[in-house]
């Protein structure tokens, strides 16, 4: 039996989300790939990027809050990793045990707000320690 495809729905207004160019979302004549948009775009200003050279979204569709939240969980949580603390694979097993979700579902682009907040909070307890390791020694 073949298996319907699921239609992305914005979780905002509930209206069905539609794959548009990234130039008219970011509005950049430049900017290339496709982005997944409320089909209620621009009044309801949710959507997420997809995949290179794919139709598959990032994570969820997120408004101009929600984007902004998950644009600085990943700059602190990045950290982590480029500073050497962690791989970017341990990392992210890291992440996953902290928040008690699978690895499969550690991916920011599917963040909440509140899971967003853990990431900083948890992200920078490790950062500060890691500092005062270094200093002491």
């Amino acid at each position: 039996m073949k298996q319907k495809k699921q239609q992305l729905k914005c979780s905002y207004c509930g209206r069905p989300a539609v794959l548009r160019p990234a130039s008219e979302i970011y509005h950049d004549p430049n900017r290339k790939g496709y982005v997944y948009a409320c089909s209620h775009y621009p009044a309801c200003d949710a959507y997420v990027n997809v995949f290179p050279g794919s139709k598959i979204p990032m994570g969820t569709l997120a408004d101009g809050p929600l984007r902004k939240k998950r644009i600085l969980a990943h700059q602190v949580f990045d950290q982590i990793w480029r500073s050497g603390i962690f791989t970017r694979d341990q990392a992210y097993r890291w992440i996953a045990d902290k928040l008690g979700i699978p690895l499969r579902q550690a991916h920011i682009a599917l963040f909440s707000d509140y899971l967003c907040e853990q990431v900083i909070l948890e992200s920078r307890k490790v950062i500060e320690n890691n500092k005062r390791r270094s200093c002491a020694a």
